[in-house]
């Protein structure tokens, strides 16, 4: 194999470096769709390269080799990719497998709880305000989502808060963020490399629904004061707070540190425009991943095809 086709395992570093940037500069619904796709792009063609590299150290066994009438000495001769090459891909393939099998047992087991606990919720309306003094305000995919908000974070907040505080929920639910963050961590899993970019989705995702509050009332610096007063008093509550693993909330899940200040100051900044050459660099670097992966896949199809001739 060429060494252009080993790109798809090196290119992962540079999209979790660009991955911050990317999420800070870009519009928010933009910036969440590219990133969930960037990386079940870039783990897709790591991924290929990986199992393509497996396969040519699997031919080389004597055993099937011939099941497959591959010539030995074609093999031997002609082999594109070296034996540790071969090993190390196996074996990255292998835990690669693991870890998305895994992830994707648990996500899936998440997301049917929240449902369940969505269903079960009392009264048919979306919203449902549960007895609790702690500050908590989530939104439950399901059928129907519901949207569970606490006394303790309604005391917190005056009524237009309360206003701002639903328009964010409603957004997580109506745009389905959870399946973007699921489909980011299932990247992840599959090429650690690519943690940043799920990071990052995690508040692009929580931006994205700043951005629809801030739409929805006409008033960015209103929201931004609400995130902060959220905060203030989530901080207090902490130990009290229980929120479902698949829910999303105003405060985000999970909150990095420096995570709240930056939705604040984005919000008190104009809207986000998106700069043309970020989203022609982003695209060059997934469109060069894509092909390196279908180089490998050719490389290897015509060494297989080789060896079978002779």
């Amino acid at each position: 194999m060429h060494l252009a086709v080993y790109l798809p395992l090196l290119l992962p570093v540079l999209a979790g470096l660009a991955a911050g940037p990317l999420a800070r500069r870009l519009e928010p619904r933009l910036a969440t769709w590219l990133l969930t796709a960037a990386g079940l792009i870039l783990a897709a063609s790591s991924t290929v390269v990986l199992g393509l590299l497996a396969l040519s150290g699997l031919v080389r066994i004597p055993l099937v080799a011939a099941l497959k009438d591959y010539s030995p000495d074609v093999i031997a001769r002609e082999d594109p990719a070296a034996w540790p090459a071969s090993l190390a891909g196996a074996i990255l393939l292998t835990l690669a497998a693991v870890a998305t099998v895994r992830l994707t047992a648990r996500r899936a087991g998440a997301l049917w709880s929240a449902a369940l606990d969505a269903a079960c919720l009392p009264g048919p309306d979306p919203v449902v305000i549960i007895d609790d003094h702690g500050a908590d305000a989530y939104a439950m995919p399901g059928l129907p989502g519901r949207i569970v908000i606490s006394h303790g974070m309604l005391d917190a907040l005056d009524p237009a808060g309360h206003e701002i505080l639903l328009a964010h929920e409603r957004a997580h639910l109506d745009h389905h963020h959870y399946a973007f963050l699921s489909l980011a961590q299932l990247s992840a899993a599959a090429n650690p490399l690519l943690h940043p970019l799920a990071t990052a989705v995690a508040y692009t995702v929580e931006r994205w629904a700043d951005e629809h509050a801030a739409h929805h009332t006409g008033n960015r610096r209103a929201v931004a004061e609400t995130v902060a007063k959220a905060a203030v008093a989530t901080k207090r509550t902490r130990n009290r707070r229980r929120i479902p693993t698949a829910a999303l909330g105003l405060l985000g899940r999970p909150a990095k540190p420096g995570t709240v200040p930056r939705r604040v100051a984005a919000l008190l900044a104009p809207p986000p425009h998106t700069p043309p050459l970020l989203l022609l660099a982003a695209g060059t670097l997934l469109a060069a991943s894509s092909l390196c992966a279908l180089e490998a896949a050719h490389d290897l199809h015509q060494f297989l095809e080789l060896a079978h001739a002779h």
